[in-house]
């Protein structure tokens, strides 16, 4: 699993990359998104990051990459919970 969290200044810009996440993952909290990890995966998070927002991040902007093993162990409270089980409602 890969966690990215960001903190982004300009409104726009962070309403932009958080779609851009949307695509490969989902929110876990406000500026923290969790995505199935493959290396392809990250690979193509990188470039994009890389080719369409870092020229317009400013000093103040920072995003982390957390990549996790199978092995790492998550620790859940609260509604957080919820996501270790998979949830199939019809």
């Amino acid at each position: 699993m890969l966690v990215v969290s960001y903190d982004i200044s300009d409104d726009r810009l962070r309403t932009r990359f958080s779609k851009f996440l949307e695509k490969y993952g989902y929110r876990i909290q406000y500026s923290v998104f969790q995505i199935r990890n493959s290396e392809r995966v990250l690979r193509n998070v990188c470039i994009e990051i890389e080719s369409r927002f870092m020229k317009r991040f400013s000093q103040n902007d920072s995003v982390y990459i957390f990549c996790l093993s199978a092995h790492c162990e998550v620790k859940r409270y609260g509604y957080a919970r919820n996501e270790e089980k998979d949830l199939i409602i019809l």
